[in-house]
């Protein structure tokens, strides 16, 4: 896959993990860029250790899955880092 391939699909997937996660995250479509980057490389780097699957076409679904998985648990890191506004504790 070509590099502006690999973009897209960070650009999408880390959008696709934005909405499946529940709450407000912060950050615009570049901070959703970079966060679906990593996820990918992440998902990609989870998947061919553990499943023997790698990210290596745009258009397979095992790619997909493993980039939104990963900009799933990418995301999650990012908001336990970052935070979610301020809270109130009794």
């Amino acid at each position: 896959m070509g590099f502006l391939g690999f973009l897209l699909l960070g650009l999408i997937a880390g959008a696709i993990a934005k909405l499946i996660l529940p709450g407000k995250q912060g950050g615009g479509w570049i901070v959703t860029l970079l966060l679906g980057v990593v996820g990918a490389l992440l998902g990609g780097w989870i998947g061919s250790m553990i499943f023997g699957v790698g990210i290596e076409s745009f258009f397979d679904i095992s790619t997909w899955l493993l980039a939104i998985g990963g900009a799933i648990i990418v995301l999650l890191i990012y908001g336990l880092i970052v935070g979610r506004g301020s809270r109130v504790r009794d």
